[in-house]
């Protein structure tokens, strides 16, 4: 296996987007890390954030998808990706993440899914949100731009 990848929400949440200038990025990209045999990852986290955008009204920053279309595609990720369960030590890796970034705000996010990483021994995520990550040393950051 060439490694183990944990993929951002925000590629999940492009795959639902056959519109968005990034939705074959997204599945390229994707496509290309499973023809390398990456092991592609899922937090729980992203599950939550993926049905929290996919539901919410369009008005509100949303897809506006209804949640019975969007249970169906939750059920699809579990085809499509590893889903890491909860494992002790999350909680305490993310308070000394905040505590020595200077987290704020949503970033929070991020840093939870680095703390994710650190406890299951993950340096790889695939993700757009780029600049954000790049605080946490020790992850490599891929853009599904440049895979």
């Amino acid at each position: 296996m060439a490694g183990v990848t944990l993929v951002d929400t925000n590629v999940l949440l492009r795959l639902l987007q056959p519109q968005h200038r990034q939705n074959a990025i997204a599945a390229a990209a994707l496509g290309k890390l499973r023809k390398q045999k990456v092991d592609l990852c899922i937090a729980p986290q992203s599950l939550l954030e993926f049905w929290a955008v996919a539901t919410r009204p369009i008005a509100n920053n949303g897809l506006g998808i209804s949640p019975l279309t969007v249970a169906g595609e939750v059920r699809a990720l579990h085809f499509l990706f590893r889903l890491l369960e909860g494992k002790s030590g999350v909680a305490s890796a993310w308070e000394k993440l905040v505590a020595a970034h200077l987290v704020s705000g949503k970033q929070a996010h991020d840093a939870h899914l680095v703390a994710v990483m650190q406890v299951y021994a993950i340096t790889d995520i695939l993700t757009f949100n780029v600049i954000d990550f790049g605080r946490f040393p020790g992850i490599t950051i891929l853009d599904p731009e440049q895979v």
